[in-house]
């Protein structure tokens, strides 16, 4: 099933929203091969197995600041309704929803994909962790190279002669 959607093509339907990521109803059902009005149904038939935290409706705001990313829109290709966005645990909870074998097929590559996003984000955490860590160190050792210059400066000033005195010498 993996071959027949390129992870590619679900990572680019995976968008933050609310620090969620989420994935919208209408790319959902492009990936099930059905109709967006036909999710929505079966959402609506199973509301009780999608509290807040698995799907929720987008503000028109949500969507407007979406739609940019989009591109522009043909005349009539999309829903004049707002779309529901699914987290990761709702995209779970749609394969029982949708009851079909293609569902259970699409929903295990769409749940890897998300397995692997997180394990790619907890790596880049890591990674600025151990940057942060770098940098204090370096500015650590800026300080101490930066004595050793100055002293060293102060080593290589040739000596100052000595001053004569003024006046008569007995």
């Amino acid at each position: 099933m993996s071959n027949l959607i390129p992870i590619e093509r679900i990572e680019n339907k995976i968008y933050l929203i609310k620090n969620q990521k989420i994935m919208l109803d209408f790319d959902l059902a492009v990936l099930y091969g059905i109709e967006t009005k036909y999710l929505k149904r079966q959402v609506k038939r199973n509301l009780k197995r999608f509290p807040q935290d698995f799907m929720f409706q987008l503000t028109r705001e949500e969507y407007n600041a979406l739609r940019c990313q989009f591109g522009t829109l043909k005349r009539g290709q999309h829903s004049k309704y707002l779309p529901y966005a699914f987290t990761e645990q709702g995209v779970a909870m749609l394969s029982s929803a949708l009851n079909s074998e293609n569902a259970v097929q699409v929903n295990i590559v769409i749940i890897r994909t998300f397995v692997k996003l997180r394990q790619i984000l907890s790596t880049h955490k890591e990674l600025a962790q151990k940057l942060n860590e770098l940098e204090r160190r370096v500015e650590k050792n800026e300080v101490e190279v930066g004595a050793v210059f100055d002293a060293i400066r102060q080593l290589m000033k040739p000596p100052e002669a000595p001053k004569k005195k003024i006046g008569f010498l007995r």
